[in-house]
């Protein structure tokens, strides 16, 4: 079957589970809780460009493809960089990569609060995607390895509430910061927060070395290759791409959106991202219970097609009280995540079990990449009139609307390993 990946060799591995699993309760809980802050504070520092752009678009008279590009550099350096890591990530010690990585972000992210014109920002925010874009791949792998299977699906919920909790107090407490204090002071922030983070990690992480032995004599681009050659994993990967594009021509923009054409003033962007993260937060426990009664497959095409209405609805909104706004930004977010919980358990279980290590690290860089190509052409799509408003913002929602079409077709087309198969695939690997 050819290469076995790290995760299907240390599963079989009892000495290296045992060793593992003589982590406390409380130090395991204090890892993940450090997982799940650092995570944070990435996820925290990538959302945050979005609702600041009213404020740097002003600060460096940038277009709005400008600041659509300083959005996409950002996600097409991390889906480069994920890319490049599935080469070396098993090469090093976890410990010590995710260390070097993430001062490296946190200098990134400083750089970005330093930045003095549009070309500073561009290559703080590419050095701040680039070592970021790993971070969350990384966090996910260390899982991994320390966690038992019985309890890796409770520890993965609590690294990935991470998410939610930056949208849902994170961003708003950067607008916070933004409005009163200057643009560049939440990037200082997360840099100080990454200082912080990087000395808890050095204390709470395990030394985490044992996967070298295992990647002696691994040879990694034959393996890549072979994940690339199987069709069905190709149309899992577009499907992958498809999901992300469709939100992302359009989320970039909404902010400017609301505050050049709705009227929604500065002070009022932080409650877009509150409402809509309480409201993510309560509606994704639903869908995940509804996606294993339902069908995976069923509910993810249920959720696609829901998401095309707020995503016009949100792209052509005249200027309307704040109220309206909360709920139309707040159905968009809930229908938007709300398929990549189903979506996501149908890519995951379209990789062939014995290559789905390799394929999940495929399938990251290339969500990076989608967002980063979507941002891009949102940006160049939209236009302005005399008097300042967005103009074309409907055409971004369009290319998302056909993007969530071809993911509608894609799923169907996509071929599902069952539990059965699964085990029989991991028992030829071995």
């Amino acid at each position: 079957m050819g290469v076995i990946p790290r995760g299907l060799l240390e599963s079989n591995d009892n000495t290296y589970m045992k060793n593992l699993n003589a982590l406390t309760p409380r130090r395991e809980l204090m890892l993940l809780l450090t997982l799940a802050c650092i995570q944070f504070s990435h996820v925290v520092d990538f959302m945050i460009m979005m609702p600041l752009g009213p404020q740097l678009r002003d600060l460096f008279q940038l277009t709005d493809a400008q600041f659509g590009f300083i959005v996409s550099a950002y996600t097409l350096a991390a889906g480069i960089s994920g890319l490049f890591a599935a080469t070396y990530i098993d090469r090093f010690a976890r410990k010590s990569l995710l260390l070097v990585l993430y001062a490296l972000f946190g200098i990134s992210t400083i750089g970005c609060a330093l930045s003095v014109s549009y070309n500073w920002m561009i290559v703080s925010r590419i050095a701040s995607g680039a070592f970021g874009g790993v971070l969350a791949a990384l966090s996910q792998t260390i899982v991994g390895d320390v966690i038992p299977f019985e309890r890796r699906g409770r520890a993965m919920g609590v690294v990935m509430t991470s998410f939610s909790v930056a949208t849902v107090a994170g961003i708003p407490a950067g607008l916070f910061l933004a409005a009163n204090f200057g643009w560049h002071v939440p990037f200082f922030v997360i840099g100080g927060l990454s200082a912080a983070l990087m000395l808890l990690a050095a204390i709470t992480l395990p030394r985490l070395d044992m996967h070298l032995e295992h990647s002696k004599g691994r040879q990694v681009l034959p393996l890549i290759l072979q994940v690339i050659k199987d069709r069905n994993h190709l149309r899992a990967l577009f499907l992958s791409a498809c999901i992300v594009f469709a939100g992302f021509t359009v989320v970039p923009y909404i902010t400017l959106y609301m505050r050049a054409n709705v009227g929604i003033s500065m002070d009022q962007i932080p409650y877009i991202y509150l409402a809509g993260g309480i409201s993510t937060l309560i509606s994704m426990r639903w869908i995940g219970v509804t996606t294993d009664k339902v069908g995976k497959a069923k509910m993810f095409r249920i959720m696609v097609l829901l998401a095309v209405l707020p995503l016009f609805v949100t792209t052509l909104l005249p200027p309307v009280p704040l109220w309206v706004v909360l709920i139309s930004s707040s159905c968009l977010y809930v229908c938007m995540s709300g398929r990549m919980v189903p979506g996501m358990a149908l890519v995951t279980s379209a990789a062939r079990p014995e290559w789905r290590g390799t394929f999940m690290t495929l399938n990251s860089a290339v969500q990076s990449a989608a967002m980063g190509v979507a941002a891009f052409v949102g940006g160049h799509l939209i236009g302005r009139n005399a008097s300042g408003e967005l103009t074309h913002f409907w055409m971004a929602a369009f290319i998302g609307a056909v993007a969530s079409v071809l993911a509608f077709v894609m799923s169907t087309r996509v071929h599902l390993h069952t539990h059965t198969q699964e085990r029989k695939g991991l028992e030829s690997a071995a």
